[in-house]
């Protein structure tokens, strides 16, 4: 973590080493995803800061839906498509797009055989839970900032 505001190059800073926070089967499919966490370079707690590059056919996420967190994404570069609900649209460089809690379930996948790079900046609400409509899965951001994940009927994994 660097303490300082000293300005370099966000593809200087390093992806992070664990690819996913989800538990397995799920990590799995994140694989062709990278992160480089900029937020937490600088030592940003409120919210983060991530540089995401997405290999051909990778996706951002599981199809999900927060309760309290918001996120913001800015396409840098490549033609990812943006699953929102039941609607998927075809997103190029220099166009964004907001979520909210009462907003849709949304991912992204690059369904191209280019590289996607994006900028994902998003809040961590202590309590947050997460809902992922095709999977069995639930998410919550705990006190400690860190996420617990559980099956649908309660049950941890």
């Amino acid at each position: 973590m660097n303490s300082n505001a000293k300005p370099i190059l966000a593809t200087e800073i390093p992806p992070r080493t664990k690819k996913s926070v989800y538990p397995e089967p799920f990590a799995r499919r994140m694989q062709g995803r990278t992160k480089s966490q900029l937020g937490n370079h600088y030592g940003i707690q409120k919210f983060g800061v991530n540089l995401t590059q997405l290999i051909p056919q990778a996706e951002s996420a599981l199809l999900h839906k927060h309760s309290l967190q918001e996120e913001f994404i800015y396409v840098i570069s490549g033609h990812p498509t943006l699953y929102q609900g039941n609607q998927k649209t075809e997103l190029s460089p220099g166009m964004c797009v907001g979520f909210t809690p009462d907003g849709e379930a949304h991912k992204i996948v690059n369904l191209t055989n280019q590289p996607v790079t994006y900028l994902e900046i998003g809040d961590r609400e202590i309590g947050d839970l997460v809902e992922y409509p095709e999977d069995d899965l639930v998410a919550k951001m705990n006190a400690d900032g860190n996420w617990s994940f559980t099956h649908k009927d309660g049950t941890p994994y």
